[in-house]
């Protein structure tokens, strides 16, 4: 089973919206009040019933007026989806996870995370980002330069009541996969990597085991991403599995391909699977502009990578057939357009 696992080679209920400026009025008023969703095809939901029970396919964030016709249908400003887009792309039949990267930026209060889970059918799953205050080495300004140490990062009390403690409040059973996405380290940190492990591994011990955590969220998972290659060692696996969490597969030019990670996942088998694949090697390590200046408005596939999508199905078919969970979520930079790469995914999932 290992030798074809890994062959050898990554809104809280709102206020009703203002009434419009009389410029506006054409559109109709359900128009203003809901997102429509796109027709989608019959054939969608007949090949969502051919994926594994345990598959959570899904996107990056929602809220892209570019999907039109793909996930909703008619023109919606980004802030309009952000706000009431969840309920309508969770309708779609293969939309089955999404990842809160706003998480990141400022932790979520438990209202907040109840808000997106009344949203959402009963078996959607939440893919959740840590905040910054506890995943990130560095205080940043808004342009994302460090400007000085943060003193919160791998805290254990924070990781717990910035975090884990309200994600599984609010989502509750809707709280698939917890993650912590380490930022870039500084090459002085990278020099003393055993430091930063048993740091991590002290914040992991540091949680309630995960036994204990599942009686809220029985498919609940904890997991590392990183965006240094030098974190990915027998140490670092060993950390994880110590410390009850998995390794999040990075798609993300920082690091080695896929394949080339999943040494880090061979050393936790059995177990489940979370990747997140956010932007496509082509474009570097620094390449999210350059990668957004040219999919922009993210309504086709500019760049498909077939190497990573291969990688990733063998990979889940294996977790999903041992009866794990997997969780993979894709961005809009990893091949144009994300809608569209969850269904070529699962076109390639559904094979016999």
């Amino acid at each position: 089973m290992q030798d074809r696992l890994f062959p050898e080679a990554e809104a809280p209920p709102v206020a009703p919206l203002p009434a419009p400026a009389p410029s506006a009025v054409a559109a109709p008023r359900a128009r203003l009040r809901q997102v429509r969703p796109a027709p989608w095809p019959a054939e969608l939901a007949e090949l969502a019933a051919r994926l594994p029970e345990r598959l959570h396919l899904g996107t990056s964030s929602w809220s892209f007026p570019g999907w039109d016709g793909l996930v909703w249908e008619g023109e919606y400003t980004e802030s309009m989806l952000a706000r009431r887009g969840l309920a309508t792309y969770a309708r779609h039949p293969l939309m089955r996870a999404v990842s809160l990267d706003r998480a990141f930026y400022q932790p979520l209060t438990v209202a907040q995370y109840a808000g997106y889970a009344e949203q959402v059918p009963p078996d959607f799953r939440f893919v959740v980002k840590a905040p910054s205050v506890v995943a990130d080495a560095l205080v940043r300004r808004e342009d994302g330069q460090g400007m000085r140490a943060n003193t919160g990062f791998l805290d254990p009390g924070l990781a717990w009541s910035a975090f884990v403690e309200p994600a599984l409040q609010g989502l509750g059973a809707r709280a698939g996969a917890l993650v912590f996405q380490l930022s870039p380290l500084a090459p002085a940190m990278l020099a003393r990597m055993p430091h930063w492990i048993d740091r991590l591994l002290s914040m992991l011990a540091a949680l309630p085991p995960l036994a204990q955590l599942r009686a809220q969220a029985p498919d609940l998972v904890i997991a590392v991403e990183v965006r240094n290659a030098e974190w990915l060692t027998p140490a670092f696996a060993e950390a994880l599995r110590a410390g009850g969490a998995t390794y999040c597969l990075g798609g993300h030019a920082k690091l080695p391909p896929i394949a080339e990670q999943l040494p880090v996942l061979r050393a936790l088998w059995p177990g489940p699977m979370v990747c997140r694949w956010n932007l496509n090697r082509l474009h570097g390590a620094y390449g999210y502009e350059d990668a957004k200046a040219l999919y922009l408005p993210f309504d086709k596939l500019v760049d498909p990578d077939l190497e990573t999508r291969e990688a990733l199905a063998r990979v889940a078919r294996a977790t999903t057939a041992a009866g794990h969970h997997a969780y993979l979520t894709i961005g809009n930079k990893a091949e144009g357009s994300a809608p569209l790469s969850v269904e070529a995914m699962a076109r390639l999932l559904a094979q016999p």
